[in-house]
């Protein structure tokens, strides 16, 4: 029996919606009624209606699946524990959920999580704590859309079809995936070192874990206000910055309608419903994650002599709680074995004997716990939920101040009004710079001002986590006590910290552990400021004007120090072609240009110089111009220039060929050539990937993933364009595996079909109507 009916003609799907109601079309074969339609315009993106919220997220389970079941059921298959089973323990995991460096690590570490029961008393909770009853409902109708899917046995990628592993997933399972993206920075950072500290053993894990930034995980965001805007309303840009190959961390894009209630338009991560970030009728919102918060503190434990497994709180012994994790492991010969390895937790969190680079030995006398403050966070499914549904800029940013369930991404909002709000409303321990100064241990005072990671005294309960009274969770902030901020004109960012959402009003005043002010700003975000505010001199931002900057590719490092680099090269012996090469560039990171990759050698040396590079130093009255001016009479910078051009000429690359000649992807055996390149340069259209001497970037692994811009024009219908950089699907055999890459080359865009009417007029409209039954 067919699962559901395609129809492709635009007269068989007018009956589908009358205005303002949610009826659908009875199936023309007599088959049963459907419970969901999916409605497909150009680039198989699926528009998805349904009559309550457990339809509404069956329709989007199954559509998700039908584009990205291998990536759902890799994620599944983490969070069970159960990649060393099925996969080996040695490889490392295909899923962003941890930052764990093998599948032994990894299952180790979500074992342990299981074990606790963390996520099962999580949903006990009532809302908002809890789940809200429509997100139940439709995360319940999302796994059963994904299941049957699964049971139409109609799966074609090579990363699962046929695979023991291929399994249904069930609610669990989307619990425990929403719970794992919340403690990426946190828990997950060193699930490597919980998974293997033992007392008095060398510090475990592989030093690989960034705890001190974001690894992977980065974003541009604009929104426009009705004073810099050409029609007086909103204008929004989402870039968020992911890796292009893992899953849990993919995003897809869809539309889900459910009449009188909901109807946005986004992208959001397949085997999680709802929206990371998109629009409805008369708001728009886009999200970037800060590198300078942190998420998550230490704390140095004080031992008892004897005993290097209890604790001293106050003058009392506390004992350390051992759990002794077990998961199967498959061996070379295909038989399984298990593998059984203690963890400890203390009552601030898990001990961890590594924070990235930095070892943290466990000795006789003192041993270290993180405490991640997501570990009792289960609401960021609410939070997205109530985003969704805002009907203003303001009414966006109350909802994430109601439900306080984003984990680390900051909020910026536009709408229809004109109106401009930005809220950095996520995961922070209570750590005031009072009780960083009075707590910190002589490890903690060396972090916390230059990475704001503070390292607590845990011999002291004076020293926990404080409570803010607005605060949902206890030990974290509350939003009264977090950055927002509102305008008219714009706010922007690109992972520095609150200080800078807008040169014109820089916000100070917050713990350090909420960011730093006053300091140096990324390349990123001060070529963001400087395109903005190139454009604000020539007029108001149109949909047009946000699209021309997001793919300017205007390489803002080669801006500040090109003639300089020119310069210097013509003092410097047999380097004419280089020289020609770098002044005959035309500055920009387009596919064709000539000259940008050898400007990207020279500058990813020099870029790890630190400041000594300028001539001007850092003025915090003029951020985004400062620092500048290139020492050209530093011998490691004019090293630099020749080690670029010589590892070039070592890779057989002409100086002067064309950047996508060597910055390309292969998909089905053909090239597609990209521009883009690295935040440290400041293309705003961030790429990046690692460098092949022998033959340069040839597959990006991280940058530009959903964007869209969406210019409201006050009929409810905003002017939106979207492009999902690596495609709507994982599977090489979908016909929607590199569709949209193609055009990102090419720097075009998808017209968004959000309204009936254009929904209807797609040339492409396919419709499919599934059923629970």
């Amino acid at each position: 029996m067919l699962l559901w009916k395609r129809i492709a003609a635009v007269g068989a799907v007018t009956s589908l919606l009358a205005a303002g109601t949610a009826t659908a079309a009875q199936p023309p074969d007599g088959a049963s009624r459907a419970d969901a339609t999916i409605r497909y315009t150009e680039y198989g993106i699926p528009h998805i209606v349904a009559g309550d919220w457990v339809n509404l997220g069956f329709g989007q389970g199954y559509a998700a699946a039908k584009d990205n079941v291998c990536e759902i059921a890799d994620v599944a298959v983490t969070t069970r524990a159960e990649r060393s089973r099925w996969l080996g323990p040695d490889s490392p995991p295909t899923s962003g959920v941890s930052q764990a460096s093998t599948n032994l690590a990894s299952d180790l570490y979500f074992q342990g999580l299981n074990e606790s029961g963390v996520v099962e008393r999580m949903l006990a909770e009532p809302a908002p704590r809890g789940p809200y009853r429509e997100v139940r409902e439709l995360i319940r109708g999302y796994v059963e859309g994904v299941n049957k899917y699964l049971r139409a046995g109609e799966i074609t990628d090579p990363a699962c079809r046929g695979a023991a592993w291929l399994k249904p997933i069930t609610e669990l399972d989307v619990y425990r995936h929403s719970h794992a993206v919340g403690m990426i920075f946190g828990q997950g950072g060193v699930a490597d070192s919980i998974t293997a500290s033992l007392p008095g053993a060398p510090p475990a894990g592989t030093g690989r874990e960034q705890m001190t930034g974001r690894t992977g995980i980065g974003s541009n965001a604009i929104a426009v206000g009705r004073a810099a805007s050409a029609n007086g309303r909103g204008v929004s840009l989402a870039n968020p910055h992911l890796p292009w190959q893992l899953s849990g961390t993919r995003l897809w894009q869809s539309q889900l309608s459910l009449p009188g209630k909901l109807n946005v338009s986004g992208a959001g991560i397949p085997g999680i419903p709802l929206m990371w970030l998109g629009h409805n009728e008369t708001a728009a919102w886009s999200g970037t994650a800060t590198d300078t918060t942190r998420t998550y503190t230490l704390f140095e434990l004080k031992l008892v002599p004897g005993s290097p497994t209890t604790y001293l709180v106050d003058g009392k012994p506390e004992r350390m709680r051992r759990t002794d994790v077990s998961v199967l492991s498959r061996k070379a010969d295909g038989t399984l074995e298990r593998v059984v390895r203690p963890q400890w937790t203390t009552r601030y969190g898990p001990v961890t004997t590594r924070l990235g680079e930095r070892e943290l030995p466990w000795t006789a006398s003192r041993a270290f716990a993180i405490a991640d403050a997501n570990a009792g966070n289960l609401s960021m499914t609410n939070s997205m939920f109530e985003i969704a549904r805002g009907r203003t800029a303001g009414e966006m940013i109350g909802a994430v101040r109601r439900t306080q369930g984003l984990p680390w991404m900051n909020i910026i909002a536009t709408d229809d009004r004109g109106r401009v709000e930005y809220s950095q409303i996520h995961g922070v321990p209570h750590v005031t710079d009072e009780k960083a100064a009075r707590c910190n241990t002589p490890l903690g005072k060396e972090l916390f001002d230059a990475k704001g990671i503070a390292v607590l005294d845990g011999s002291r309960t004076a020293c926990a986590w404080g409570r803010d009274r607005d605060a949902l969770r206890p030990g974290v902030f509350g939003p009264s006590s977090l950055p927002n901020l509102s305008r008219d004109d714009y706010l922007a960012n690109s992972n520095g910290s609150y200080w800078l959402f807008n040169p014109a009003e820089p916000k100070t005043g917050f713990p350090r552990i909420v960011g730093p002010v006053r300091y140096e700003q990324n390349m990123r975000t001060r070529g963001g400021f400087v395109e903005i505010a190139d454009q604000l001199a020539k007029g108001g931002f149109t949909g047009q004007a946000m699209r021309d900057l997001m793919f300017s590719h205007r390489d803002h490092a080669a801006e500040l120090v090109r003639d300089d680099v020119v310069g210097m090269c013509r003092t410097m012996p047999d380097l004419d072609a280089a020289c020609t090469a770098m002044a005959n560039w035309d500055g920009r990171s387009d596919a064709g240009s000539r000259g940008a990759l050898l400007f990207d050698r020279f500058w990813s040396t020099v870029d790890r110089m630190g400041s000594e590079i300028w001539r001007v130093p850092f003025d915090v009255e003029d951020p985004v111009r400062t620092p500048n001016t290139l020492d050209t009479g530093n011998a490691a910078i004019r090293k630099a220039l020749t080690d670029a051009v010589v590892e070039l000429k070592a890779a057989n690359i002409t100086l002067d060929a064309p950047y996508g000649d060597n910055h390309y992807v292969v998909r089905g055996g053909k090239k597609i050539p990209l521009g883009g390149g690295t935040a440290g340069r400041g293309v705003y259209n961030s790429l990046g990937g690692p460098w092949d001497p022998a033959r340069g970037y040839t597959e990006i692994v991280h940058g530009g993933t959903y964007l869209h811009v969406v210019a409201f024009n006050g009929t409810g219908c905003p002017d939106t364009t979207t492009l999902l950089t690596y495609s709507q699907s994982a599977n090489p055999e979908s016909a929607h595996h590199s569709d949209q890459t193609e055009l990102y080359s090419r720097k075009q865009w998808v017209t968004e079909r959000y309204c009936e009417k254009d929904i209807l007029a797609s040339p492409s409209l396919e419709v499919v109507r599934v059923s629970r039954r």
